[in-house]
Formats: C-alpha cells, sequence, structure tokens
C-alpha cells in the first residue's frame, strides 16, 4: 500500500489534471468543438485511472486494519457515494503500467502545445504578412482604377475638344460679327443722343431766355396800366432756370428708357394674362380686346389728371418755404420724380372702373367684374404717372374706330384684313412723345368699318362729359405752356 501511494505521489497526477484543466480552460473558446469533447474525455479518462489508483490504495488500507477497522468509514462516506450510481471500470492494466501512460500523456500533451503555440504563432506571422499584401493589392488596384478613369477622361476631352473645335470657330466668327454691327448700331445712336441732348440744351436756353423776356415785359405792361405797385411775386415763381440740373433732369434720358420698357412688358405679359382672364367669362375675343384698350386708354387719363392734381398740390406746399435757386416747376418735378410712391394709385384703378362701367361701347356679361384686370390698370396708372414725369413727357396717340390705317402709328393684327385701309378697332395704343411715335399699337382692319364709327372717342364718353368745355379748355391751355412760363397767375 505504501509502494503504491509513493508511486503516485511521485508521478504527480493531480498535477498533471491542473495543468491539463488549465489549458483546456485557456484554449476552450479558441478550438473547435470536437477538440473540446476530447480534452473532456481526457480528463475523465485520466480522472477515472487517479480513482482506480486510488481505490486500490483504499482496498489496500481496508485488508491492512482487519474485519472491523474502517467499517464505520465505509459505512458513512464510501457506501453512500457509491449509492449514486457511480460505476468505475477497473483499469485492465498494471499500476506501474497506467502510471507511465500519464506521464507518457502529460508529455505528449505538452509538446503538443508547444507545437500548438509555434503553430499559432506561424499562422498569426503568416495572417498579418497577408494582411499587408492585400492592402497593397488594394492600393495598387485604386491607382490602377484612376489612372483608367484618368485616361478615360482624357479620351473623352480630346475627342469632344476636336469635334467641337471647328463650330467653336465658327460661331465665335459670328458672334464677332454681331458684336461688331451692335458695336457700330451703339455709337450711331450714341452720336444721335448726342446731337439730341446738345439741341435739347439750346431749346431750353432760347425758351428760358424768350420767358426771361416775357416775364419783364409783363411786368412793365401791368406797371404801365396800373398805378399802385403789383403785389411782389414770391421768388419761387422765377421763371429762370438754375444753371446746375435737377435729380429729374439728370435722370430723364434712364427714366425715359425704363418707362418705354415697362410699357413695352405691359403689352407683352399684363395685356395676355387680362386677355385670359377675360376670355374666361366672354367668348367674343374682339370685346376681349376692346375692353383692355379702353382700360389702358382710361389709365392714362386718369394718371394724367391725378399728375395735375398732385403736381399742384407740391407746388402749393413748396412755394411757402422754398428758396432754392432752382425755379419752383423744377423743385414740384423733383420731388415728384423723388417720392413717386406718394401716388395713390388704388383711387385711380377705382376711377377707371367706375368709368368702364358705365362706357356704353363695352357690352359685357353681368358676372364679368372689371376688377379681374385690375393688375393691368393698376400697372398702366402707375406707368402713365411716371411719364409725367419726363421731359417731354409720353402719352397715347389719339385713336378713333373707323380712322385711316397708319402704319407709321399701328401694326396690323394677325386676323386683320391686310389690303383693308380703315381700322375696325384698336388692340393696343401707341406710345408717342410729342408727334414722334416711340412704340406702336395694334389695330385691326376691316374692308366693312363703318367711317360712322370713326367719330367716336377712344376715351370713356363719360369721362369726356365730366368735364366742362372750359374746364378741358383750362387744362389744354395749362398743357400748352412750359414749366418756365407758369407763373402764379396761371394756378
Amino acid at each position: 500500500m505504501a509502494d503504491t501511494l509513493r508511486r503516485l505521489t511521485n508521478t504527480s497526477s493531480f498535477s498533471v489534471l491542473q495543468d491539463k484543466l488549465e489549458s483546456w480552460h485557456k484554449d476552450y473558446h479558441i478550438i473547435s468543438c470536437d477538440q473540446n469533447l476530447n480534452r473532456c474525455c481526457e480528463l475523465i479518462e485520466l480522472t477515472a485511472k487517479i480513482q482506480g489508483q486510488l481505490f486500490t490504495i483504499l482496498n489496500h488500507t481496508a485488508a491492512e486494519g482487519g474485519h472491523y477497522a474502517g467499517v464505520d468509514t465505509l459505512k458513512t462516506r464510501l457506501l453512500p457515494w457509491l449509492g449514486t450510481c457511480f460505476s468505475m471500470a477497473r483499469s485492465s492494466v498494471s499500476d506501474d503500467t497506467s502510471l507511465q501512460l500519464i506521464q507518457d500523456s502529460a508529455e505528449k500533451e505538452r509538446k503538443i502545445k508547444e507545437l500548438s503555440v509555434c503553430h499559432e504563432s506561424d499562422m498569426q506571422a503568416m495572417e498579418t504578412q497577408l494582411c499587408s499584401t492585400r492592402l497593397q493589392l488594394e492600393s495598387v488596384r485604386a491607382e490602377l482604377m484612376d489612372a483608367q478613369r484618368e485616361l478615360d477622361d482624357t479620351k473623352s476631352k480630346s475627342t469632344t475638344t476636336l469635334l467641337a473645335t471647328e463650330d467653336e470657330i465658327l460661331q465665335l466668327k459670328a458672334d464677332l460679327r454681331s458684336a461688331h454691327e451692335q458695336v457700330d448700331i451703339y455709337k450711331r445712336k450714341m452720336d444721335d443722343l448726342d446731337d439730341y441732348e446738345r439741341q435739347i440744351r439750346l431749346l431750353r436756353d432760347e425758351v428760358s431766355y424768350l420767358s426771361t423776356e416775357k416775364a419783364m415785359l409783363q411786368e412793365r405792361l401791368v406797371r404801365s396800366r396800373s398805378p399802385s405797385p403789383l403785389p411782389r411775386l414770391s421768388r419761387s415763381s422765377s421763371p429762370v432756370r438754375s444753371e446746375s440740373p435737377t435729380r429729374a433732369q439728370l435722370t430723364n434720358s434712364s427714366r425715359h428708357a425704363r418707362l418705354v420698357s415697362r410699357f413695352s412688358d405691359l403689352y407683352a405679359v399684363e395685356r395676355v394674362k387680362a386677355q385670359t382672364l377675360l376670355r374666361r367669362y366672354i367668348g367674343d375675343l374682339e370685346m376681349v380686346q376692346k375692353i383692355i384698350f379702353i382700360a389702358v386708354v382710361e389709365s392714362f387719363q386718369t394718371a394724367k389728371l391725378a399728375f395735375r392734381q398732385f403736381k399742384l398740390r407740391v407746388r402749393k406746399t413748396l412755394s411757402l418755404s422754398h428758396i432754392g435757386p432752382e425755379s419752383l416747376e423744377d423743385a414740384a418735378l423733383d420731388y415728384i420724380v423723388r417720392n413717386l410712391d406718394l401716388y395713390d394709385v388704388q383711387a385711380s384703378v377705382n376711377e377707371v372702373i367706375n368709368a368702364m362701367n358705365v362706357n356704353p361701347r363695352i357690352s359685357y356679361p353681368p358676372e364679368v367684374d372689371f376688377f379681374l384686370i385690375s393688375a393691368l390698370i393698376r400697372e398702366t396708372c402707375r406707368v402713365a404717372f411716371a411719364m409725367q414725369t419726363l421731359d417731354p413727357p409720353l402719352d397715347l396717340a389719339f385713336a378713333s374706330d373707323g380712322e385711316l390705317y397708319n402704319e407709321s402709328k399701328y401694326r396690323q393684327s394677325y386676323d386683320s384684313e391686310f389690303n383693308a385701309p380703315l381700322v375696325m378697332y384698336h388692340v393696343w395704343p401707341a406710345l408717342v412723345e410729342g408727334n414722334i411715335v416711340i412704340l406702336k399699337g395694334e389695330a385691326v382692319t376691316r374692308r366693312n368699318a363703318l367711317w360712322s364709327h370713326s367719330r367716336t372717342r377712344s376715351v370713356s364718353p363719360v369721362r369726356s362729359r365730366s368735364l366742362s368745355p372750359n374746364r378741358s379748355l383750362a387744362y389744354r391751355s395749362k398743357r400748352s405752356l412750359s414749366p418756365e412760363r407758369l407763373t402764379a397767375r396761371h394756378l
């Protein structure tokens, strides 16, 4: 028994079992399922061998104690443990052979572990090298794709450049020719503009000189007729024009061009929108065009009247404190140019709509409300009001149904009879500056146009009746006077 216990101690079976358990615990999550099962079976076999040795020692120890020695221990500890259905097959080999096998197995395990560690280190080194090789391969592949893409772009650009070079040269030559033509046109226009401005300055100087002479003659005439001295006129009514131009005079040409362009936009944009809105309710295109034409003419008349009234109020206000070097007329016009937003355009829109509601030339269904075209009327009133601030102001050409067609004032619409000499009705008025046509209007010509309609004025009859003959003559006389000649006795 002592020899068996000594051999069991010398083989360090429990140490080997502990080492195997620790090794298995470290490699449990790394190795496969079969390897885990094999290691577990090895541990079970090793445990069984150690238990076989312990049972041998137990047997010898019990035999040495006699028949009754150790009975209590066997009853209280061994038999209950065996009662848990634990069975152990006795080893078929001898004790020495079993211990030798355990030693061999431990030695093999150590060698296998060393080989496994070396193999894992080699595998890690190879995986690291493989990863670096893959990264290098990916970078080389990306560089190759970039080079291929650049090559394709260069090919496409070179092909496009070769194909478009000739077309671009031709286009550039055409653009150069058109640019030269435009430069020539602009040069001629600038020369004409310089001549016009020179003539305008000369005419203004002559008008100023004549106005001064007229004022002096009138003062002499009044003094010769009346023994009492004439009340002195305010310094604001001096007819002498200032030598330094006002803002209105400086911006006259630019405002002229802008307003002419805006009037053209009224025909191209606002007129089309208004015609589209009215065609939803009125099927007769002729009546729709007449409504729009009358609205534009009424808007100009209303805006001109509003401008005269506004100018009178401004002159009356400025006359109390005007001491500037410019004349009162120039100061009033300059104030209006600076404060166009003070114009009450909504009041003019309401007047135009009221005049159109009582116009006998317009027949329309009861569900139509002229507020549908209030946008056109509002913009036309604003443009017409601003045109009155120009020097000379812009106005609409006189138009009447049945008049003789004038090619310099109008162009014929697409549905006209082009050989007809008379105007059936007007689509859009012509814009004039004095007797010069700035923008042509549009008219419809027919052979069956009645001459009796030529006496009908294009403006609203109600508006013409609203002014007495004396008042209309007074307005004409005021319009005929230049700003320098308009003195206090005409207000």
